[in-house]
């Protein structure tokens, strides 16, 4: 079953940022993921939540969502992250076939 990967991201250090951004993709095809959403537009429709930066992943299972995240090929690219920004993280599964 498909894992999302939600991440919000309030950039604190933009230059790191931009090195970050240049390590992570190849981290996550490297584990079959692909980006669904990336830094586009967002737009409040409910609630109060104050959204800056959100990504969105799709990998095969949470189980891969997982290794990707603790991987050695991630580990540079997600130590730069977190220096650079604050970050809020979930996975969730999609719909059962």
């Amino acid at each position: 079953m498909s894992a999302y990967v939600i991440v919000h991201i309030e950039v604190l250090d933009p230059v790191l940022y931009e090195r970050y951004k240049e390590l992570a993709p190849a981290s996550i095809a490297s584990y079959g993921g692909r980006y669904v959403a990336r830094g586009g537009r967002t737009e409040l429709l409910e609630g109060e939540w104050q959204a800056r930066r959100v990504v969105i992943l799709e990998f095969e299972s949470l189980e891969r969502a997982r290794s990707w995240l603790e991987s050695p090929e991630y580990r540079e690219a997600r130590a730069l992250r977190q220096r650079a920004a604050r970050t809020l993280m979930i996975v969730t599964e999609g719909l059962a076939s």
